[in-house]
């Protein structure tokens, strides 16, 4: 028989485990690939065997280059985040890819988060929780067919559209992030809309993820029901840092959208407990930086840059 604790248990050990809350994205842009794996795995296939057959070499040389930044990083940091809409937009040969992507990170001991940012009513709710969360053994409860043992979800369908991933994450020990304050400029649209009652549209948001969250919180102190809070509104981050106090919150925003170690500070508690902060591009792409040019030059180098930048993110945030 399977034993397995809640996923806000599991991230809270793996984050001390690794002494750091770096989340690596998994957003692969074709156009940005290490020039040598586009050429040995899309160029040496040319045109002549037909587009589906270009599309499955796209595809592999994604999962390639995947399953060789989760190489690079997976002894350093807890967590991953493959997003769902660059293999999506690959077509169904890109679909395949992501589950052999999140497989490959299990195998090296990644936690995944699958930023698919799902929301929907009723029993469509309930198929979304079920195809991606669960990351267990296959015959048990903990399995999905995607096998993630987190998602992010978007609750501003009504609160009720929240219950079936919660009803599935204490069915399958796995967890959801919320979107409660995002990164993105144009958030304030609906996110900081005052309301009649007081308050603001996210800070509503919050109370209900954190009455969600303190419902399932470990002996470590945190739940199984996170938060999305942007790295780019700092004083939001600290303010709900103070208004979720059981809640894992997932940052994104740091480095190439602005926000800086001392923004993302303020949503960790004084363990180093609390908080994931996302990176993206500026891990998965560094060879692209001049500062790790150097690093990343001839052959598989490149994995290098991305180490090297991972490292960096660590120490910026110690």
């Amino acid at each position: 028989m399977e034993v397995r604790c809640s996923f806000g248990e599991r991230l809270a050990k793996a984050v001390l485990a690794k002494k750091n809350g770096v989340c690596v994205g998994l957003d692969p842009r074709l156009a940005s690939l290490p020039e040598g794996l586009k050429r040995d795995l899309i160029s040496a296939g040319g045109t002549e065997n037909g587009a589906a057959q270009d599309e499955q070499r796209i595809a592999q040389a994604v999962e390639m280059f995947c399953c060789e930044v989760i190489d690079a990083v997976c002894d350093l940091v807890p967590i991953c985040k493959p997003q769902a809409a660059f293999f999506e937009e690959l077509g169904p040969w890109g679909m395949v890819v992501l589950h052999r992507v999140v497989l490959h990170a299990r195998k090296r001991g990644l936690l995944v988060l699958m930023d698919a940012k799902r929301g929907d009513i009723g029993t469509t709710a309930a198929a979304y929780a079920a195809a991606y969360l669960g990351s267990g053994s296959q015959g048990t409860a903990a399995w999905s067919p995607w096998g993630a043992d987190a998602l992010t979800v978007n609750p501003y369908l009504g609160a009720d559209t929240l219950e079936p991933f919660t009803k599935r994450c204490a069915e399958s020990q796995s967890g959801i992030f919320v979107l409660v304050k995002t990164s993105n400029p144009g958030s304030s649209f609906i996110q900081d809309l005052e309301m009649q009652s007081g308050g603001t549209i996210s800070q509503r948001v919050a109370d209900l993820v954190e009455s969600l969250s303190a419902k399932t919180r470990g002996e470590l102190g945190y739940g199984d029901v996170g938060a999305v809070v942007g790295a780019t509104y700092p004083a939001e981050l600290e303010q709900m840092r103070q208004r979720m106090p059981s809640t894992w919150i997932l940052i994104p925003g740091y480095g190439a959208q602005g926000g800086a170690a001392a923004d993302v500070k303020l949503g960790f508690d004084a363990r180093g407990l609390g908080a994931i902060v996302n990176s993206s591009r500026g891990i998965i792409f560094a060879y692209e930086q001049a500062k790790y040019r150097s690093q990343s030059s001839g052959g598989s180098r490149w994995q290098d840059a991305v180490r090297r930048a991972a490292l960096d993110m660590i120490e910026d945030l110690a």
